[in-house]
């Protein structure tokens, strides 16, 4: 059996936003009510989806909406925000939509999280295109999940071996929102995300680095989470606009750009003007739809 999780982080809100992933999301709820350790909370934000119907859950959850109309981009910072500030426990686990946690997902994140404190990242594992969710959510083994999933080649070396402690880890460029766990008062310390970020890109990186200017350790857990399969482009132009824009906010406040192999990618091919030394960063055209759909790959991640 996992370590249990001191009693400081064993009441803890779930915290999920979503637009449009409905069935991800369906996947992701049933996985939390599956969890050897329950939160006692799931609190979901929907993002300009103003007549979502949640899923069922035997763990109560509540919902609270964001809209910013029509052709805006996603509000990620603000809606992780208005989660947390909804919470009603002292310690917060953000989910990732797409995320499925294994049933020791949480006593493994909130047993490390006890003892390091500050930011707890669990370990994402990616699905494939095939992979036999269906088959978990019918039969209710994790077996399958396991099967059908392969770690981040980029981050697999950053979670310890399962069974070890969580390492902790000077590497915030690293960090992603994916799945991690923080205290009420470490998120309020770090002043939660930067709402000027809109869009894909940055927000994550941006909200490490407050962390680690604050003072609050990094850590990354074995806790195993299984990212559900959607196609990806590579690189992502359909977020150009938005990755431009938040990597130029990103410089301004750090002094050093964010999201480089992407916009070494996006200035190879001509879509961007950029200095990697200097300060300039411009958009040069936007894709076509035969552009996005010549980069889009059916891979895990």
């Amino acid at each position: 059996m996992p370590e249990q999780p001191n009693g400081a982080y064993r009441q803890f809100s779930v915290l999920i936003i979503s637009s449009g992933r409905d069935a991800h999301l369906a996947n992701t709820v049933l996985g939390i009510n599956r969890s050897t350790l329950l939160p006692a909370e799931i609190v979901l934000c929907y993002m300009n989806q103003p007549g979502a119907v949640p899923p069922a859950s035997s763990v109560p959850l509540r919902v609270v909406h964001l809209d910013t109309g029509p052709g805006a981009p996603l509000p990620l910072g603000a809606a992780r925000n208005a989660a947390a500030a909804a919470a009603r426990f002292p310690v917060l686990v953000f989910l990732d939509v797409d995320c499925i946690p294994a049933p020791t997902m949480f006593e493994v994140l909130l047993a490390d999280a006890g003892r390091t404190g500050g930011l707890v990242m669990a370990a994402p594992r990616y699905l494939a295109a095939d992979a036999g969710v269906a088959d978990w959510a019918g039969r209710g083994s994790v077996e399958v999940l396991f099967r059908d999933s392969v770690a981040h080649h980029a981050r697999s070396a950053l979670a310890p071996e399962p069974g070890l402690p969580a390492r902790p880890s000077a590497e915030y460029a690293l960090f992603w929102s994916l799945g991690f766990a923080v205290a009420q008062d470490d998120f309020h310390r770090i002043g939660g995300f930067d709402e000027s970020f809109a869009g894909y890109g940055g927000e994550d990186t941006d909200f490490a680095f407050t962390a680690r200017r604050k003072g609050i350790p990094l850590a990354f857990s074995a806790a195993v989470m299984f990212h559900q399969h959607h196609g990806v482009h590579h690189p992502p132009l359909q977020h150009l606009e938005s990755i431009v824009v938040n990597a130029k906010a990103f410089r301004r406040k750090w002094g050093n750009w964010p999201m480089t192999g992407w916009l070494d990618a996006f200035a190879e091919a001509g879509y961007v003007a950029w200095d990697p030394a200097g300060s300039d960063l411009r958009l040069l055209r936007s894709p076509g739809p035969a552009e996005l759909a010549a980069i889009r790959v059916d891979a895990p991640y």
